[in-house]
């Protein structure tokens, strides 16, 4: 399996030595009011993010609308409630995506979308969608993978709920289909996720093991996690977005403000200036030591600890020449303070 060391998304590379792809989900925090949806999308314009990504399914292609305590939530933030409720609630209306699509590019934002069933993909492709996100969940249903892959647009999958074998399996399912832009987001599929289950080592491991870009889909609270990883290896972040966390949607509570949001994007931004490239720089500042004669030396006169020591600035001979100065000649007559330079000293 071969895929490209990066990808690209509406003229925008991503993965090694490009800058972090920063995306937005709008998810449900929409509220079912699509004023609030075009909010989000201008909001997250505004805050940095290249992106703002919807998902795309219904509740009847997610669960089915069944009583049986199979299709209840015992446990997790949305416990309590049956699924297909949930979904009904949380879904984005299909018909509200053509329009957040344009609004989206009419101020320079991409917007693409989470498929959940073969009907969203064709409803997608209809919309020239530019990339395909698999949720965590979905990364264990191969044919939609497939389906998706075969679009020849790129795609990226998040691994929250997986093994590495399944991992495995959904990377062989998007060659299998002719993918070749591939990018995987180490996840942790807890709504907040606790820092200590990120494991953010992963990330290097995952993209020496799998062989294409690596980033973070993050549900932690705050931007430490996300900027951390960029430091890893990141080379994309998928946050969730909300207008205020104080909306009651299925979302909101770990979802982060357009605020948070401007200052993760500037942080990120920071860290991949401090990056930089492998470098040993030299001393430029002269802030380091150099042998210094520290009393008047005639011509011919011999070097000793007594007129010669290591001092700040630098400027002249290492401070580790001082074995091979004393005891030789000065070439020349030689004034207090003057660094000492090969051409004083007499042998040297």
């Amino acid at each position: 399996m071969t895929f490209s060391e990066s990808l690209e998304i509406d003229g925008k590379a991503i993965g090694p030595g490009h800058p972090t792809y920063i995306i937005a989900e709008m998810s449900a925090n929409h509220g079912n009011d699509l004023g609030r949806a075009r909010d989000i999308v201008h909001a997250a314009k505004a805050a940095g993010a290249d992106a703002i990504k919807l998902q795309t399914y219904t509740a009847d292609t997610l669960t089915l609308d069944c009583r049986s305590e199979h299709f209840f939530l015992q446990e997790g933030p949305w416990r309590g409630q049956y699924m297909h409720d949930l979904y009904a609630y949380a879904m984005t209306p299909w018909e509200w995506h053509a329009e957040l699509m344009e609004l989206a590019a009419s101020i320079d934002l991409t917007c693409f979308s989470s498929p959940f069933d073969p009907s969203s993909v064709d409803f997608l492709q209809e919309l020239q969608v530019p990339a395909y996100k698999i949720a965590s969940p979905e990364i264990i249903e191969l044919p939609l993978i497939r389906q998706v892959a075969a679009t020849g647009k790129p795609v990226i999958i998040s691994t929250g709920s997986a093994t590495r074998e399944e991992i495995q399996e959904a990377v062989a399912a998007v060659a299998a289909a002719g993918g070749s832009q591939l990018c995987l987001l180490k996840c942790t599929a807890s709504y907040p996720a606790p820092p200590e289950s990120m494991n953010l080592n992963t990330i290097p491991d995952m993209r020496d093991q799998f062989g294409c870009p690596v980033g973070l889909s993050d549900h932690t609270m705050g931007f430490a996690v996300p900027v951390a990883s960029v430091a890893l290896g990141a080379c994309m972040i998928e946050k969730h977005f909300v207008l205020n966390r104080d909306d009651e949607t299925a979302d909101s509570f770990f979802s982060m403000t357009p605020d948070e949001f401007a200052t993760m994007v500037e942080s990120v931004r920071t860290v991949e200036k401090a990056l930089g490239e492998v470098s040993y720089p030299h001393d430029s500042l002269g802030t380091r030591r150099t042998l210094y004669a520290v009393s008047d030396i005639r011509k011919g006169e011999l070097f000793t600890p007594a007129n010669v020591r290591s001092l700040r600035p630098g400027g002249g001979l290492l401070p580790k020449m001082i074995d091979a100065v004393i005891g030789k000649q000065a070439t020349g007559d030689i004034e207090r303070g003057t660094p000492l330079t090969a051409d004083l000293v007499d042998g040297l």
